[in-house]
C-alpha cells in the first residue's frame, strides 16, 4: 500500500504578507509545460512581483520568475464557482488584488495558493515591522 506524501512548500511569497491584508486562501492547479515543472521542482522559482488576473472567466498568473526567465502567462485551474466567488469578493472590496501566496508540491501535482489582498498603507507596514521586532525580542529573552 502506498503512503500519501504531505505537500512540501516550494516557495512562499513573503512580500505578499507584508504588502497586503490577505483574505481567505484558495488552492488552485497550474497548467505547466515540462521545463517549467523541472524549474519549479528544483526550486528555481520566485513569486515576488507576480499577480493573478481574471480574463474571460479564467485565472491567469502573470510575471512568475522561473530560473532567469519571466513566464508571461500561466493558466490557473479553478472551478467556475470559485472564480465567480473570487470576482464577487474583489468587486465588493473595490481596489483588491489577487496575490499568489505559496507554491507547494511534493506529490504528483504542483499547487498555488492565492488570496485576495487589500493593499497596506505605509503606517500599517511600520506596525508590521514593529510587531515582528517585538516578537523577535520576546523570543530572544526566553
Amino acid at each position: 500500500m502506498k503512503s500519501k506524501k504531505t505537500p512540501s512548500t516550494i516557495t512562499v511569497n513573503r512580500r505578499a504578507t507584508f504588502d497586503y491584508h490577505l483574505g481567505d486562501k484558495l488552492s488552485v492547479g497550474m497548467v505547466l509545460k515540462g521545463p517549467m515543472v523541472r524549474s519549479i521542482r528544483d526550486h528555481h522559482v520566485q513569486l515576488k512581483g507576480s499577480f493573478v488576473t481574471i480574463k474571460d472567466g479564467e485565472l491567469w498568473l502573470n510575471n512568475l520568475t522561473l530560473g532567469s526567465e519571466t513566464a508571461e502567462n500561466i493558466k490557473l485551474l479553478a472551478t467556475k464557482k470559485q472564480i465567480n466567488a473570487l470576482l464577487k469578493e474583489k468587486e465588493k472590496l473595490g481596489n483588491a488584488t489577487i496575490v499568489p501566496v505559496k507554491l507547494h508540491g511534493g506529490s504528483r501535482y504542483i499547487k498555488l495558493d492565492i488570496a485576495l489582498g487589500q493593499g497596506k498603507k505605509k503606517y500599517d507596514k511600520r506596525q508590521s515591522i514593529k510587531k515582528k521586532d517585538l516578537d523577535r525580542e520576546s523570543r530572544r529573552t526566553r
